[in-house]
């Protein structure tokens, strides 16, 4: 009750008394410093394009009244923040231009955010290391590049540096050691090599650290487990090898690590049992061999396990209704597991995604005892041979579905799915049946990838209904024969379509022209003929085409991309002529 007595009477203080003296003093703004103000315009006559609009506020005498976007000052009129940030994730919003040095003669400034401009390039002026004040220097997902700047080290009092989201290369300068107040430091997708500096041992108030997505080399630090409040680390996507050291499982307040990607060796130690606020762990693609510990049932806060791509043995350990309580995701796909069925412990969850993919599984599929919560499976690469048709039963919140690289034989009438999936993919199975079975007009409108390539179906390519959202369609190799619909054209998200290795026949439909969102287009080693539509001109993003082993005649579409595409992507027909296959001769 004391503590709240002293807040009102600091409130009283400080807000209400003033507006009672309101007749005697005036409250004046402050008026901006002209040395300031021309620094401010200085980096903007260096944005030769601004589509976020932010510096179009920039004018007037008074960059401290308010109307300059992102920029304000103290009392005495020096500028403190000048934060710019792409308003959405739209890439029609951007800055290009440069990072001018006159921003280094703000020597007031504490907060300075250029994020997500993605085209401001060059490098950081060297005179940056003079913003002294700095607690936050923020400069993620622009196109800066060349090296960081070792002077940055003379920012002592910065508490978050993110340099994320650029193109810079070389060594991490060691002397980002002497930032001894850092809680936040990402250097993340940038091209950055060499070691992690031992100075970093000296930034002990680390609270996050992101250095994924880079080429660094060299093994874990052993100083990170010194880190007592830290919560996040990021090292994927790396070049990190060696063990894990133990010392990271000091870290008690560690939330989320992941360190994916990477050519970490050995194995997990049992006192990962330690990280007891631990909630999401990441080690997939790595060499790790051995067991997976028992321990990992003492975290209770897991809700995300990815084990993925390593060399873990048998056998998994058998974890009671306890353990790890919070689970929600598990990835153990791709190691050298023998399960032969899924373990109890994982199929009487209450899991959202179940990834156990190369796993060595046998036999009918398995029976979730929470079906309605699972939204993502992957059970592909296994030996399953049958039960789809009670599979899917009350798994209403499906949304991906992947068995492919199976032993599955079913009719394609027996995939009863969720209205609500996004994605089915099981190719190279023993699929037959008719695809109208699942492409009608009750397929649903969140349906965006089908895959049912390398199977037995066959019948035809049915007619497409308008308010379809298909992204993905393969049905290659299989027996479909018939002609390509004209309809096609209704699929009008559509950016893969292979219908490769099937006994279509016919002509292409020009109305194929109208998908101008394709960017991969495979109809090789079928029976059609005629020419190639020249409606395909309109198709100006495809990256990949292949119309080889047909019977197609008359000249290729002259016009980039098609006649830039490899002869290879034509070859084997009847009389195709024209770039880049030979001239025509005559009109055909």
């Amino acid at each position: 009750m004391q503590i709240l007595i002293w807040v009102f009477q600091v409130l009283l203080i400080c807000f209400i008394l003033p507006l009672s003296l309101g007749e005697t003093i005036s409250q004046t703004p402050p008026v901006c410093s002209q040395a300031d103000r021309a620094a401010l315009l200085n980096f903007k006559a260096k944005i030769v394009k601004d589509t976020t609009e932010s510096l179009s506020s920039w004018i007037g005498r008074d960059c401290c009244s308010g109307d300059w976007e992102g920029v304000q000052c103290n009392p005495a009129g020096r500028v403190t923040t000048v934060a710019l940030q792409r308003p959405a994730r739209d890439s029609s919003f951007f800055m290009k231009g440069t990072l001018s040095s006159s921003l280094g003669s703000l020597q007031f400034l504490e907060v300075l955010v250029i994020s997500g401009m993605k085209l401001i390039s060059g490098p950081i002026p060297e005179n940056f290391s003079n913003l002294t004040r700095l607690t936050q220097l923020v400069l993620e997902d622009n196109a800066l590049e060349g090296n960081i700047p070792s002077g940055l080290g003379h920012l002592s009092l910065l508490q978050t540096l993110s340099l994320a989201g650029n193109h810079f290369k070389g060594s991490v300068p060691p002397s980002l050691g002497n930032l001894r107040n850092l809680v936040l430091f990402n250097l993340g997708r940038n091209s950055l090599t060499g070691p992690i500096p031992s100075s970093f041992k000296t930034l002990v108030h680390l609270q996050s650290v992101d250095f994924s997505f880079n080429l660094l080399s060299g093994f874990i630090p052993e100083f990170l487990g010194q880190f007592k409040n830290i919560n996040f680390i990021d090292l994927s996507n790396n070049h990190l090898s060696g063990h894990l050291p133990i010392s990271l499982f000091n870290l008690v307040a560690l939330s989320d690590l992941s360190l994916s990607h990477n050519q970490l060796t050995g194995s997990i130690p049992d006192q990962i049992g330690n990280l007891k606020s631990l909630a999401s762990l990441s080690l997939s693609n790595n060499k790790f061999t051995g067991h997976i510990p028992a321990s990992i049932s003492k975290l209770q806060n897991l809700w995300s396990l990815n084990l993925s791509r390593n060399g873990f043995t048998d056998p998994i350990p058998v974890i009671s209704s306890k353990g790890i309580p919070s689970l929600l995701s598990i990835d153990l796909s791709f190691n050298n597991l023998s399960l032969g069925t899924v373990p109890d412990w994982i199929k009487d969850r209450q899991l959202s995604d179940v990834n156990l993919a190369g796993c060595k599984l046998r036999g009918n599929l398995p029976k979730f005892t929470r079906p309605d919560s699972l939204s993502s499976i992957d059970l592909s690469n296994n030996f399953l041979t049958g039960g789809i048709s009670s599979f899917l039963t009350n798994m209403t919140s499906l949304q991906k579905l992947k068995l492919s690289n199976n032993q599955l034989k079913f009719d394609l009438s027996e995939l009863k799915v969720p209205d609500a999936i996004s994605s089915i993919d099981v190719h190279t199975n023993q699929v037959f049946g008719s695809l109208s079975s699942i492409l009608n007009n009750r397929t649903s409108s969140f349906l965006e990838v089908l895959d049912v390539s390398n199977n037995l179906i066959s019948g035809a390519i049915p007619e497409f209904t308008e308010g379809l959202n298909l992204k993905v369609l393969n049905i290659g190799s299989n027996k479909i024969a018939g002609q390509i619909p004209s309809s096609i054209s209704n699929l009008v998200e559509l950016e893969r379509l292979d219908i490769s290795r099937n006994l279509i026949t016919g002509t292409i439909p020009p109305s194929l022209g109208q998908l101008v969102k394709l960017q991969w287009l495979d109809i090789s080693i079928n029976r059609l003929t005629g020419k190639i539509p020249t409606t395909l001109l309109g198709i100006q993003g495809m990256r990949h085409v292949s119309f080889r082993a047909n019977r197609l005649c008359g000249e290729i579409p002259q016009g980039r991309p098609y006649n830039i595409f490899p002869a290879s992507a034509y070859a084997h027909n009847l009389c195709l002529c024209g770039k880049p296959m030979p001239p025509c001769r005559g009109k055909i």
